[in-house]
C-alpha cells in the first residue's frame, strides 16, 4: 500500500466503527496559549478532556498535523541524524468521549494492524501499566496476541498525563520488532530503533489532584495516537521513515535542484542534509499554510530557526541560493488532497519562504566570516568554546540561531558557552522589557483568572438583545477583580479579534461595572472593575464584595454605544478584507485582527508596502460599498464544509466547530465569523485608514477608524488645517503645501550654511591641534575631545583632517546629550605604508566606554554608553597607535 492508501484505510476502518471523521486542526493552536504548535492529536479535544467543552459526536478519528520543535517535545536536534525523528509528522488517532473504552480500543487496534494491514502477529508486543490488570486481561481475551508478548511497565512508559494536574490514565502501547531474527522482545521500551512503538492507546479515567492523588472521572475517555510516517515505513518494509514514499518525492526534488542523490546513509553528510531539508520543508509549509509567519519571538522564531538551519544544510549540498520555497509545490501536489490548505496557500507560502531565505543568505556569508575569525582567535588563544558574547553577536547581528552556531562549532571541534549566550540573551530581554513598558502593562492588565469548570455552559443571547434577565451562578475573586458567571448573557466574550463587551450587571444588592468579557471554555466570564453597594449606597472594591454562595437574580445590560461602535469596526474589517483582495490580489489572506469600539486593526498577507495610491483605492472601494447600504445575511448552524463550499473565508486564529456561523454582505464578502455586526453596512458611516505598516516578513497591517471616531478624526484634521492657514496668513482657497515646502527649503538651506560655518571653525581649531601633535616614525598622532559636537560633525571633521596631512592618524571624541561618539581617521599614506587601521583602532577605544563600532581603515566611527571612560579610550587609542608604529 502506498502512503495515501494507508492513511485512507485507517480513516475508512474507523468510519466503519461509527466514528466521525474530523478534519485536522491547524498546527497553530486556536485559543490555547500553552502551546506554540499542535503537537498531538488530542490537542483539539483538550477542552473535552478538561470537562470544559463537548462535541455533537462521541466517537472521532482523524489524521492530525503535528509539529514538535519547541518546549518539552522538541525533536529538532535529532532530525536528519537518525531514521525516525521529525519536526513535522502526522498522527493518526481515534477517540471515545465517554462512549467505548478499553475493550473496543484494544480489539479494534489489533483488528486493524493484523486483520486489515496484515502485520505479523508474532512481531507485535503490547505494553500495559503495571497495575492495569483490566487491560492485561482484555489483551488476552479480545486478541490472539501471544501472552508472552504482553509486558508491564511503570509510570514513565505506560501512564499518560496532560499536566501536573488534570485528566490522566494508564496507556497500552503496541510495539513492533524489526530485528532480523525477531528476537527484539527484550528491546521493548529501551530506545532501540529496531523495536519501535507504533500505537499508543490512552485510557483517560482519573483526574490528578493538586496533592498528587487520583480521583476517578465521571466519564472515561479513549485517546489514541499512531505515527503515520512510522507505520507507513513498517508497512512498506523500510527500515527508515525517510525511505518510504512519504519522503521520496521530496528527495527527488532536492536531487533535481542540487544534483546530489540520496543514498539512505546515516553517516553521509549529504544524506543528513537531504533529510533535514525534506523534514524542515514540511514543517515550514504546513505551519505557514495555517497562518504562522517567521519572526523574532515565539513560534515565529522557532520557524525562523528551522528555516535558517535548513539554509545552512543546503550549503552542504553545494546550494547557496533559495531552495526551500521550491519544495512547497511538491508537498501541495502530494498532500494537497488531504490538506487542501496547501493548494490554497501555496503562492503565499512560497513567497514568505523565499523572502526569508534571501534575507538570511544575504547575511550568511558575512556571519560565516565572523565565525571563522572567532575560531581563528580561539585557536591562537587555546580556548575550546565559542564565548557566549560571540555566539550572541552571531545571533543578534547575523541571525544565527544558537543551534546553528553549535553545529558550525562542532564541525571544527569546538563547543559553545551556552550559559554565557543565555546570559547575553536575558540582558537583551531585560532591555527590551524596559522599552516595552506600555505593552507589558497592557499584558499584565489582561492576565489570567480562575477556572469555572464546574459550572454549566453560558447561553449567549447577545445576537438578539443587549439587555436580559439572568441568574448569577458563580462569583470568584482574582486579585483586585471580581469575575462573574451568568446562566445566560447578552455580553459578547472576546474572540476572533473582537474585544469583549462592557456594561453593567445588577443584582438586588450590587451594581457591577463590567470592563471586559472573556471566554473560559464554554463559560462567559464577566470581569468587574467597579462595584456599587445598593443597600448602603456607596462604592465598594470588587474584591470586597460578599456573596452567600447561592444563585441570584440579575439584570445584564451591555453598553449600547460601545457595542455598536465595535460592530461598525468588525463589519468594516470584512469590507476591508474584500477590498484588499480586489485591489492587491487574491493572495491576500487575513492573518489577525483587533476590533475594539475605538478602532480596528487588520493584518494580512502581502509582500510589499501598500502604496498611498493603493490605500486610497482600498478606502474608496470600502466607502463606495458602505454608501450602497446593503443588509447583512447571517447563516446560522451551517456545516463547516458547506460553508466553505459557499465561498466563505475562514479567519486565521479562530477555532471553528463542525457547524459554524456565516456572515455575508451579498456580492461583497462572505466569511466564517462568530462576531457581532451591524444590520446594514450603511450604519458604518465611513471608514478612514489611519496607518499601514509591516508586522513581519510578508505580513502587513492596516489600522482604521469608522463611524463616530472617523468623524472626530476628520474634524480634528480640518481644524488643524484651518489653524495652519491662519498662522501662515493664507487665503481660504490657497493651498498650504507650497508655502510649507518653501519654508522647509529655506530652513534646510540655513541649517546647511550654519553647519558649514561651524565645521570651518572646528577645522581651523583642529588643524592647529594636529600640527602640534606628537610624531612617531614620521606619523602625526592627534586626539581631541569636543563635547557638544554631534557624531555627524565629528565624522565630517575626521574626513577633512585625513585629507589635509599626508601622514597622520587621529581620534576625535566627545559627549553630546549623554551619548559618546568616537571617530578615528588615518591618512591614505598611513594606511598604505604603515598598515594603520582606523576600524580596529576605534573598536579598541570604544571598549573603554562600553560601546562598539567599526568601519574602513581610512575612517571609522563608534559609540558608547560610559562618558567617564573617555580618558581611558584616548589612552588606549594612543597606545594602540604607538604599538602599531613601533612594532
Amino acid at each position: 500500500m502506498n502512503s495515501r492508501e494507508i492513511r485512507q484505510s485507517f480513516l475508512d476502518f474507523f468510519a466503519g466503527k461509527e466514528h466521525r471523521i474530523v478534519r485536522s486542526a491547524p498546527v497553530i493552536p486556536a485559543e490555547d496559549p500553552t502551546l506554540l504548535f499542535t503537537n498531538a492529536g488530542m490537542n483539539q479535544f483538550k477542552d473535552v478532556f478538561l470537562g470544559k467543552g463537548s462535541r455533537e459526536y462521541v466517537r472521532a478519528a482523524d489524521t492530525q498535523k503535528c509539529i514538535r520543535a519547541s518546549g518539552k517535545h522538541n525533536d529538532l536536534e535529532d532530525v536528519g541524524r537518525d531514521t525516525y525523528h521529525h519536526t513535522f509528522f502526522e498522527m493518526l488517532g481515534n477517540w471515545s468521549f465517554g462512549d467505548y473504552y478499553k475493550k473496543e480500543a484494544i480489539g479494534w487496534a489489533w483488528e486493524l494492524l493484523t486483520g486489515v494491514w496484515k502485520l505479523p502477529k508474532e512481531r507485535l508486543y503490547a505494553t500495559v501499566y503495571h497495575d492495569d490488570e483490566e487491560s492485561l486481561e482484555l489483551w488476552k481475551q479480545v486478541t490472539d496476541i501471544a501472552p508472552s508478548h504482553i509486558l508491564k511497565f511503570g509510570d514513565k512508559d505506560n501512564f499518560w498525563e496532560m499536566g501536573e494536574t488534570g485528566p490522566c490514565g494508564p496507556c497500552s502501547e503496541i510495539h513492533i520488532d524489526l530485528t532480523p531474527d525477531g528476537s527484539g522482545g527484550p528491546l521493548v521500551n529501551v530506545g532501540d530503533h529496531r523495536v519501535i512503538e507504533l500505537w499508543n492507546l490512552v485510557f483517560i479515567q482519573y483526574n490528578r489532584q493538586g496533592d498528587g492523588s487520583l480521583e476517578p472521572l465521571p466519564q472515561k475517555h479513549v485517546d489514541t495516537g499512531m505515527g503515520f510516517e512510522r507505520v507507513t515505513a513498517v508497512m512498506q518494509g523500510k527500515s527508515s521513515n525517510y525511505d518510504s514514499d512519504v519522503f521520496t518525492p521530496l528527495f527527488d526534488r532536492i536531487t533535481e535542484l542540487t544534483g546530489v542523490t540520496y543514498t539512505a546513509s546515516l553517516e553521509s553528510a549529504t544524506d543528513i542534509a537531504m533529510r533535514v531539508l525534506a523534514d524542515h520543508s514540511r514543517t515550514l509549509t504546513f505551519a505557514l499554510s495555517d497562518g504562522a509567519v517567521p519572526g523574532n519571538e515565539g513560534r515565529g522564531y522557532v520557524l525562523r530557526r528551522i528555516l535558517r538551519r535548513a539554509v545552512r544544510y543546503a550549503g552542504t549540498l553545494g546550494c547557496h541560493e533559495p531552495i526551500m520555497f521550491r519544495m512547497v509545490g511538491v508537498l501541495a501536489d502530494t498532500m494537497g488532497e488531504v490538506f487542501p490548505e496547501l493548494h490554497k496557500q501555496r503562492k503565499t507560502v512560497e513567497k514568505i519562504i523565499r523572502a526569508e531565505e534571501e534575507s538570511f543568505l544575504a547575511t550568511l556569508g558575512r556571519g560565516t566570516e565572523i565565525f571563522n575569525e572567532v575560531v581563528a582567535a580561539m585557536k591562537v588563544a587555546g580556548t575550546a568554546a565559542v564565548s557566549g558574547a560571540d555566539a550572541f553577536r552571531l545571533y543578534d547581528t547575523f541571525g544565527f540561531p544558537l543551534d546553528l552556531t553549535r553545529l558550525m562549532a562542532a564541525e571544527v571541534g569546538f563547543d559553545v558557552d551556552e550559559q554565557g549566550f543565555e546570559h547575553c540573551m536575558q540582558e537583551q530581554k531585560a532591555r527590551a522589557r524596559m522599552d516595552r513598558k506600555d505593552k507589558m502593562r497592557a499584558s499584565e492588565d489582561g492576565g489570567s483568572w480562575e477556572w469555572f469548570a464546574e459550572e454549566r455552559p453560558t447561553a449567549f443571547i447577545g445576537y438578539e438583545t443587549l439587555e436580559a434577565p439572568a441568574t448569577l451562578l458563580a462569583a470568584r475573586k482574582a486579585g483586585d477583580r471580581l469575575l462573574l458567571v451568568l446562566d445566560r448573557t447578552p455580553f459578547y466574550a472576546e474572540s476572533g479579534g473582537q474585544v469583549g463587551d462592557r456594561g453593567t450587571i445588577e443584582t438586588g444588592a450590587y451594581r457591577f461595572e463590567v470592563a471586559e468579557t472573556r471566554k473560559d471554555g464554554e463559560l462567559f466570564v464577566h470581569v468587574v472593575s467597579a462595584a456599587h453597594d445598593k443597600v448602603r449606597d456607596c462604592a465598594v472594591a470588587p474584591s470586597d464584595v460578599e456573596f452567600d454562595g447561592t444563585a441570584a437574580a440579575a439584570e445584564a445590560s451591555v453598553d449600547r454605544n460601545s457595542r455598536v461602535d465595535t460592530e461598525r469596526n468588525h463589519t468594516a474589517t470584512h469590507l476591508l478584507h474584500a477590498a484588499l483582495r480586489k485591489v492587491l490580489g487574491e493572495h491576500v489572506q487575513q492573518k489577525g485582527s483587533l476590533v475594539t469600539p475605538e478602532r480596528l486593526r487588520f493584518d494580512f498577507s502581502h509582500f510589499s508596502r501598500v502604496s498611498p495610491e493603493e490605500l486610497e483605492q482600498v478606502e474608496h472601494e470600502v466607502n463606495a460599498q458602505i454608501r450602497k447600504a446593503e443588509g447583512l445575511n447571517r447563516h446560522v448552524d451551517v456545516p463547516y464544509e458547506d460553508a466553505l463550499s459557499m465561498g466563505a473565508l475562514a479567519f486565521f486564529g479562530d477555532k471553528y466547530a463542525d457547524r459554524v456561523r456565516v456572515v455575508e454582505v451579498p456580492g461583497i464578502s462572505i466569511e466564517l465569523c462568530g462576531g457581532t455586526h451591524v444590520g446594514n453596512i450603511g450604519q458604518i458611516g465611513m471608514v478612514k485608514v489611519v496607518g499601514e505598516s509591516s508586522v513581519a516578513s510578508g505580513i502587513r497591517r492596516i489600522e482604521a477608524v469608522t463611524g463616530r471616531a472617523a468623524e472626530a478624526l476628520l474634524w480634528k484634521e480640518y481644524r488643524d488645517l484651518q489653524e495652519i492657514r491662519q498662522l501662515m496668513k493664507l487665503k481660504s482657497d490657497e493651498a498650504p503645501l507650497p508655502k510649507i515646502q518653501e519654508l522647509l527649503d529655506g530652513r534646510k538651506a540655513l541649517e546647511k550654511q550654519l553647519q558649514e560655518t561651524r565645521l570651518a571653525g572646528l577645522l581651523d581649531t583642529l588643524a592647529a591641534s594636529l600640527a602640534g601633535g606628537e610624531e612617531v616614525n614620521g606619523c602625526r598622532i592627534m586626539t581631541e575631545r569636543l563635547d557638544g559636537v554631534g557624531g555627524d560633525e565629528l565624522r565630517q571633521a575626521g574626513q577633512a583632517l585625513r585629507d589635509r596631512v599626508p601622514m597622520a592618524v587621529g581620534l576625535l571624541c566627545g559627549v553630546d546629550d549623554g551619548k559618546v561618539s568616537l571617530v578615528a581617521f588615518a591618512s591614505d599614506e598611513a594606511v598604505r605604508s604603515l598598515k594603520l587601521d582606523a576600524g580596529k583602532l576605534v573598536r579598541e577605544a570604544a571598549a573603554c566606554v562600553k560601546g562598539g563600532g567599526g568601519g574602513k581603515p581610512e575612517l571609522a566611527t563608534a559609540g558608547g554608553k560610559d562618558p567617564d571612560g573617555l580618558g581611558k579610550a584616548v589612552e588606549a587609542f594612543v597606545a594602540s597607535v604607538k604599538s602599531a608604529l613601533q612594532g
